[in-house]
């Protein structure tokens, strides 16, 4: 699996400096207070990459933490021989004639 890994990301790596190399146009960015003088190839990469680590950043914040904090306290409600106890009442479905 780590094989499989390191060849991901080295096939990525050589796709953003393949789309670095082919756009090579000069480009002025205006942020207001600043200005920074870089090619579209590197802006196109920066904004991806920056789309990537906000969704995944997204994805931790609503996802991820509150499932770590439901693990710890249903952790914390596990008896002193073991067994879990069901912290969560999940209702049985309705159905009709029962």
């Amino acid at each position: 699996m780590n094989i499989f890994r390191l060849l991901v990301l080295l096939a990525f790596l050589a796709i953003g400096l393949v789309v670095g190399s082919l756009n090579s146009q000069q480009l002025r960015l205006d942020f207001g207070m600043i200005e920074v003088n870089t090619t579209s190839g590197i802006a196109l990469v920066t904004s991806l990459l920056a789309g990537v680590l906000l969704g995944g950043g997204l994805v931790v914040a609503s996802t991820v933490l509150p499932l770590h904090a439901r693990l710890r306290r249903l952790e914390r409600t596990r008896t002193a021989d073991g067994t879990a106890v069901d912290a969560i009442q999940t209702p049985a479905p309705y159905r009709e004639g029962n």
